[in-house]
């Protein structure tokens, strides 16, 4: 059965290239719409590059203590783990920054036309990654035989996610913090003027951050649900491969669900439609792959899939209550904006845990816990179709940079528009899908760290007052909260600097024309910041769990994850879906309502999206691989606190 998931995994990279052909093939418009997105790319690839050889030193050094302490698989599939997440990343940027200048010229030709370059651009980079986490899982599963092995390929990609995350979050969101204080609060110029020196590190924050990092964040929930249920199966004597196969069936499932978006107005509902599809034609297909409890698993998986996408759409999307609120409290000023996004972001919590929890529970009653694991592989089932929504996104938006900047016909600028807010809506949620699933993974991975450590003889048990699970659980909660920390931190250094050069570029006149903008100043700002302060959540994530394992020992551990989950989890989703509302009732009010773009409530409203920005774009979703980052070392670190204690 294993010759099924290489061919998938080889039909799903043979698609992606078939797609991208396509995409290539389409008009890359004029000269200057050329020229713009030439910079956009120059950029981006350069800030990759320099991410890239910055975790590269990190990646070294932990393979060498993974060889030494650990065994020397563990440490081959660690490397292999970590290159195969920066080659998902890459590859999905290296479309993203193609297919935005081919959309904006498809524009001219209508909405249709549009849609279809930056959908199939996206498909590229879903159904890219999809294939090369199926084929790295199966082909080291196939070498060794021994799923506690592939741990190592799990952590791998694991930590590129956090550090991609991290890295591209931080370049993103000071990019558009920057842009947006001097540019649109202080000079009163357009989102996209081409006067704003920050404008073209702006427009590559979103390939580096959007794409690049959320394709590494999905591929290594992938490995690591995978991994999870691989665990589990060995474990409980369920076969190591049928995860494998739920992925393989999968792949046929996204091919179709691609295919199935189609519209000429309703752009959402296309891209709901493709969804649907894939899920649909996946539960059919684990039909014939499972015994019937775990099928009914799987559908329990699918089920909060679509209900994540709908309990995040009702909070993010400008069409309901919540985000016209947030725009309603603009008309009184920045400090009513902010207020209204919190308690949004907050209330937002409650669906999503009530949907996972329910889940969880219905998965554990119907096929024990091993269902749990499978129902969180059927939602990563869905990865193909998910990455592809995701980075429909960051195309949208940088194809509507690049009409601005090239001062289109302001019929294509309209098409540009439309698309461009419906992308704003699809990365919102997708990162509610990766936060929820990332939940559930990280449980999956919980429950092999209990069982690596009573099969080591420990025999624990997380009782509640026992003082070291109290310990654990204190500082478990507390990571999240450092760790965000220290990214929205990092965020408002690097968008200080943003902010100093763009005043000051203004000030020789640039408004006036006496003089051109410099983007290399802004892109080397944001590079240098993001490469420079990603590195301290990084440490952090490696070092907690190692800390507490070593001194307070396996049952602090323990609580330290079970904190870090709950508080991960709550922080991410809040984050997320605050970042997403503010940013659309932005929107919202740009499309005319309040008094529409230069009015008092705009204005609020900027402001309550510049703090919205490193939060649903740096801080949220980096919780995800910050999670599973501790989760995956404490089950790597079982056999040496065990040698410890005897």
């Amino acid at each position: 059965m294993i010759e099924l998931v290489f061919a998938a995994g080889m039909a799903s990279i043979l698609f992606s290239l078939f797609l991208a052909r396509g995409v290539l093939a389409h008009e890359k418009g004029n000269e200057k719409m050329e020229q713009i997105a030439a910079a956009i790319r120059t950029g981006a690839n350069s800030y990759l590059k320099r991410q890239y050889k910055t975790i590269a030193v990190f990646a070294v050094a932990i393979a060498a203590l993974l060889y030494a302490f650990i065994n020397t698989a563990t440490a081959v599939t660690f490397v292999a783990g970590a290159a195969l997440s920066a080659l998902a990343g890459y590859a999905g940027m290296q479309i993203s920054v193609r297919a935005n200048v081919k959309t904006a010229a498809a524009a001219k030709n209508g909405l249709e036309k549009a849609l279809n370059v930056a959908v199939k651009g996206g498909a590229v980079t879903g159904m890219f990654v999809a294939g090369i986490a199926l084929l790295g899982l199966a082909s080291f599963y196939q070498l060794y035989n021994d799923p506690f092995t592939l741990i190592g390929l799990g952590f791998g990609a694991s930590l590129i996610s956090l550090f991609a995350r991290v890295g591209g979050g931080i370049y993103t969101k000071a990019a558009d913090v920057g842009a947006d204080l001097v540019g649109k609060l202080e000079a009163g110029i357009p989102e996209d003027d081409p006067r704003n020196p920050a404008v073209i590190a702006d427009n590559v924050g979103d390939n580096v951050g959007d794409c690049a990092g959320m394709a590494a964040d999905l591929f290594e929930t992938y490995v690591v649900s995978a991994l999870g249920a691989m665990l589990l199966g060995n474990i409980l004597g369920f076969s190591a491969e049928t995860p494998l196969l739920m992925g393989a069936a999968a792949i046929a499932a996204s091919m179709v669900g691609v295919y199935a978006i189609r519209t000429k107005d309703k752009i959402m509902r296309a891209l709901y439609a493709g969804l649907i599809v894939s899920a649909l034609l996946s539960a059919v297909a684990f039909y014939f792959i499972l015994t019937p409890s775990l099928f009914y698993a799987s559908a329990v998986g699918l089920t909060v899939s679509l209900l994540l996408f709908g309990a995040t759409e009702y909070y993010t999307s400008e069409k309901h209550g919540p985000v016209r609120y947030i725009a309603d409290s603009s008309k009184t000023g920045a400090a009513t904006t902010m207020i209204a996004g919190i308690s949004v972001g907050m209330q937002s919590t409650a669906l999503p845990i009530l949907i996972v929890t329910a889940g969880m529970l219905a998965a554990y009653y119907i096929a024990g816990l091993y269902g749990i694991a499978i129902a969180v592989m059927a939602m990563l089932s869905l990865i193909g179709m998910v990455i592809t929504m995701d980075a429909y996104g960051p195309i949208t938006d940088n194809a509507g940079g690049i009409a601005e900047m090239a001062g289109l016909d302001k019929k294509i600028r309209e098409v540009t528009d439309k698309l461009d807010a419906v992308g704003y809506r699809t990365k919102a949620v997708t990162k509610a899908f990766a936060i929820g699933s990332a939940a559930l993974a990280a449980l999956t991975l919980f429950a092999t760290y209990v069982m690596e450590v009573n099969k080591a003889g420990a025999n624990v048990t997380f009782a509640l007052n026992d003082p070291l699970v109290l310990a654990g659980l204190f500082i478990g909660g507390l990571i999240p909260f450092l760790f965000s920390a220290m990214t929205m931190t990092a965020v408002g250094k690097a968008a200080f600097g943003v902010v100093e050069e763009v005043r000051a570029q203004f000030k020789k006149g640039i408004l006036e024309g006496k003089a051109s903008p410099d983007y290399g100043r802004c892109v080397d700002i944001v590079t240098s910041s993001a490469l420079k302060e990603m590195a301290m959540p990084g440490i952090l994530s490696v070092t907690a769990p190692v800390a507490i394992g070593l001194v307070l020992g396996p049952v602090a551990l323990g609580g330290l994850l079970m904190g870090c989950i709950v508080t991960g989890f709550l922080m991410a989703i809040m984050m997320t879906n605050s970042g997403g509302a503010w940013d659309n009732a932005k929107k919202y009010i740009e499309a005319g309502a309040h008094g529409g773009k230069g009015s008092d409530a705009h204005k609020a409203a900027v402001v309550g999206d510049t703090v919205g920005d490193p939060y649903k774009d740096t801080s949220g979703p980096a919780i995800n691989p910050l999670i599973k980052v501790m989760n995956i070392i404490a089950i790597l670190l079982v056999p040496v606190m065990m040698a410890m204690a005897r």
